[in-house]
């Protein structure tokens, strides 16, 4: 299933919002702790990401904080949900970031540093020091149908996380099986039952019926959320944002 780019620069990434579009009334922990009534139900909070997506990563770190800070934390839930930004990427490549978008979508080298490197300072500012000329974007169906795997273990946030780092910081090849196996080994995973999952279609369902919820709430670009059944809020939101939606939750 192929999706539209919302955005220039990275396709299907949704990126932080400009200055100023978003007012900036004190700490996000001031949002978060605006009441001090808990909730009598759990708060499901449904993500949806690639672990290609460079605006996810930056995106995951600032809904932590966000998190950290919510008086009713102890009580969400959070569902990480399958999203390809390129359903039809090789598993396996050499192109890096920039020679896609040059190919893709026209934009010369010296602008596609720029971009990069904003992006890169974004993440920065979230203490991820990402190294996005090592990156290659490639296939994530196999990555996605894993991380269900590990959902049902309970190792889905520990495994999303060292994806993530491994492909904006390490250069690693996320769609490579034994690359992927490794990261699972380090996450907490069994090996076995792993490699059983990536030798045949387990999950794969799971990862489509994702990508069809996706379109039907109108999910076209990554990081998206999800709070308890309200509208989807998509890209690397200010974490004053996020807790913010996570106070209406309540």
């Amino acid at each position: 299933m192929r999706h539209a780019a919302p955005v220039r620069a990275l396709p299907a990434c949704a990126p932080t919002p400009g200055e100023g579009a978003y007012p900036q009334v004190g700490a996000y922990q001031e949002i978060a702790r605006s009441s001090s009534v808990l909730p009598v139900k759990e708060i499901t909070v449904d993500i949806w990401t690639d672990v290609v997506c460079p605006w996810c990563y930056i995106g995951k770190r600032r809904f932590e904080r966000a998190l950290a800070a919510f008086v009713a934390r102890d009580r969400v839930r959070v569902r990480w949900r399958s999203f390809e930004l390129d359903p039809h990427a090789l598993r396996v490549t050499d192109e890096t970031i920039a020679e896609r978008m040059l190919r893709r979508q026209g934009i010369p080298p010296h602008e596609a540093a720029r971009l990069l490197a904003g992006v890169t300072d974004q993440a920065g500012a979230e203490g991820l020091a990402y190294r996005l000329d090592l990156a290659r974007p490639c296939d994530t169906f196999d990555a996605h149908r894993l991380i269900h795997h590990a959902a049902a273990a309970g190792l889905a946030e520990p495994f999303q996380e060292r994806l993530m780092r491994a492909y904006t910081a390490e250069g690693a090849s996320v769609g490579d099986h034994p690359t992927l196996l490794a990261l699972a080994r380090e996450a907490g995973l069994d090996a076995g039952p792993a490699a059983e999952v990536l030798a045949g279609d387990a999950y794969a369902q799971d990862v489509r019926s994702d990508e069809d919820l996706a379109a039907r709430l109108g999910v076209g670009g990554v990081p998206a959320f999800v709070v308890d059944g309200q509208p989807p809020l998509a890209g690397a939101q200010p974490a004053t944002v996020l807790a913010s939606l996570l106070g209406r939750a309540r």
